[in-house]
């Protein structure tokens, strides 16, 4: 299982999180109703590619904000932007769509795919996540996430996106 694999790998990095499970949540609009009252900031994840193909972003923002690609392309200076297939989704971040998180980089192991996170995320205590499987939900502090980003080894950069 996916979120298998994100726990070990916070475990053995000594990388403190909570957990819950809950029903598929494919979607945020979906996932809003088992949400837990934990005071995280829960986050909307887009997986992108640029033109010719052999780049590769994510894409974190608060989930209550919308971005429209047009403005994302200008913010992110990449040069247009489309969404990721599901087979690149696969091939880069071992993800399936609607778990598209973060912890994706983890199976990242060449590094290819640049994180853009929203400048504002930095605020927020803690912040909520799919572990790669939209059963289940990831609570994990601010401190925590900095650690896991530096772990991981995948470039990032938080920018303002709105």
């Amino acid at each position: 299982m996916p979120r298998t694999k994100v726990y070990n790998y916070l475990n053995s990095n000594n990388i403190q999180y909570t957990t819950y499970e809950h029903p598929e949540a494919p979607t945020i609009e979906i996932a809003r109703q088992y949400w837990h009252a934990d005071g995280s900031k829960h986050c909307k994840n887009l997986f992108f590619r640029n033109h010719k193909g052999n780049r590769h972003y994510l894409v974190v923002f608060d989930c209550n904000q919308s971005l429209a690609i047009h403005d994302l392309e200008q913010r992110l200076k990449q040069g247009k932007l489309t969404f990721a297939s599901e087979k690149r989704m696969e091939k880069y971040l071992g993800l399936k769509p609607g778990s598209v998180s973060p912890f994706g980089l983890i199976n990242d192991t060449e590094n290819h795919v640049h994180l853009f996170l929203d400048k504002n995320l930095l605020n927020e205590t803690s912040l909520s996540f799919h572990p790669n499987d939209n059963r289940a939900t990831v609570v994990i502090t601010q401190n925590e996430f900095q650690r896991y980003l530096k772990l991981v080894g995948n470039s990032y950069e938080y920018i303002e996106l709105y």
